[in-house]
């Protein structure tokens, strides 16, 4: 690591926002108009899934959408 340079930690990243949500499919855009990120749509395998661009929390409410859908 070069002189000065910060040492990069890694650990469990903290949600911006915790959605509840009643399907086990939710869109997120990162909220903000022009500002968020591309629509992406999440799939909940079990109770939640965080976004992988805005680090939204998804939770998927208790019995909720226990459907497997398709």
């Amino acid at each position: 690591m070069p002189d000065g340079a910060a040492p990069m930690t890694t650990g469990p990243v903290k949600p911006t926002e915790i959605i509840h949500v009643d399907s086990r499919t939710a869109a997120c855009d990162g909220g903000d108009g022009a500002l968020g990120h591309p629509r992406v749509f999440l799939r909940i395998p079990d109770t939640q899934v965080m976004c992988p661009y805005c680090s939204r929390l998804y939770v998927l409410n208790p019995g909720a959408d226990h459907a497997g859908g398709h």
